[in-house]
Parts: C-alpha cells; sequence; structure tokens
C-alpha cells in the first residue's frame, strides 16, 4: 500500500512539475508563433497617431477602439466601419494608401483580419474589465503604447506573458501594504 501511494505521489509531482514548465514558459497552442518577432498586419495601424498627444497625434483614449475592455474579459477590436467614419472626416495625410485599404475593406463588407499579438495561454485567463476597474492603465500591461508605431511583437513590458510575471503584479502592496490581488490558482485558471 505504501509503495502505491508513493508512486502516485512521485506521478503526481512530475505532472505537478511538468504544468508549471508548461506555464511559465508560456505554452500552449501558437506560443511559439505569438512570442514575438516580426508581426505583419494587414493595415499598419500606427497606435502613436491614434493615441498619442502629440500636436499631430489624436490624443484619442485606448478604450475608444478597445470599446469593452473595461465591461468584458476581452478588450475588443472595433469594427472596419468605425475605423471608416472616423478616415471619412479624418483622410490620414500621414499614409493615405493605408487608409484607402481600410475603405477597400469597409466597401467589400469584410472585417479586418487583424494579427493577435497579445495572447496568454489557453489555461488561463485575463479578464480585462476586473483590471481595469481594479484601477490598472492599460500601458501597465501593454507598454506606452501610445508612443509606439505599429506594433510588430509584443512589448517588453509584457514580460513574455508568463505566470512569474503576472503573479508578482498581484503581489504588489497597495498604499495600506496589502496584497493588491489574490494569488490563489483559481483565480486565473477556471
Amino acid at each position: 500500500m505504501n509503495r502505491n501511494w508513493l508512486i502516485g505521489g512521485l506521478a503526481s509531482f512530475l505532472l505537478a512539475l511538468a504544468g508549471v514548465a508548461f506555464v511559465q514558459g508560456g505554452g500552449g497552442e501558437g506560443a511559439a508563433a505569438e512570442a514575438g518577432g516580426d508581426i505583419v498586419q494587414p493595415i499598419q495601424f500606427p497606435h502613436n497617431l491614434h493615441a498619442g498627444s502629440g500636436p499631430e497625434q489624436a490624443n484619442m483614449d485606448c478604450m475608444f477602439c478597445h470599446f469593452s475592455a473595461e465591461r468584458s474579459v476581452d478588450a475588443g477590436i472595433p469594427p472596419v466601419s468605425s475605423c471608416w467614419g472616423c478616415h471619412q472626416v479624418v483622410q490620414g495625410r500621414n499614409n493615405p494608401a493605408e487608409v484607402a485599404r481600410i475603405g477597400e475593406y469597409y466597401q467589400s463588407g469584410e472585417s479586418i483580419p487583424w494579427v493577435r499579438i497579445y495572447k496568454i495561454a489557453d489555461h488561463a485567463h485575463f479578464p480585462h474589465m476586473r483590471h481595469i476597474n481594479a484601477g490598472l492603465q492599460c500601458q501597465e500591461c501593454h507598454g506606452e503604447v501610445q508612443e509606439m508605431g505599429v506594433l510588430t511583437e509584443r512589448s517588453p513590458v509584457w514580460g513574455g506573458a508568463n505566470m512569474g510575471w503576472c503573479v508578482d503584479c498581484h503581489r504588489q502592496p497597495d498604499e495600506q501594504g496589502v496584497q493588491q490581488a489574490s494569488t490563489d490558482c483559481a483565480v486565473c485558471h477556471y
């Protein structure tokens, strides 16, 4: 009986160890393809021109386009009609060819097939609304996007989207010295 318990315990330990390695490595389908590198988007969307606050920039809030971040698990991507609606007024003097491509998608009734840049492993959940409603700014996870041009890889701030980076953030104390968020496994893995 003790020998069976020992073998079962050892097997459980090895499975747990493999699971930790999988999580720390950002495992999951497509993890290698999404780990960074040059990603080519169908429209070269310059975040700095839209969200930046300079004289030639639109100073748009992140949630103008990522409209569901404060009330949904996902941040949302605007429909092509929203992009085209703005660009009927703002002609896109910085890159008229890219704005014309938005018009082509709009005229054909197709969605813009954006390539996802930020994605955590399928076995973890990141509800945007909980983080936004807790007072986090988009830049805390995504970096200073308002200063970035066309996104072709994850921001270094993202830290490779590994569990340790997220746990470290959850453990950060608030103004009263209390841990900000739970590190119970079921908070993110449900």
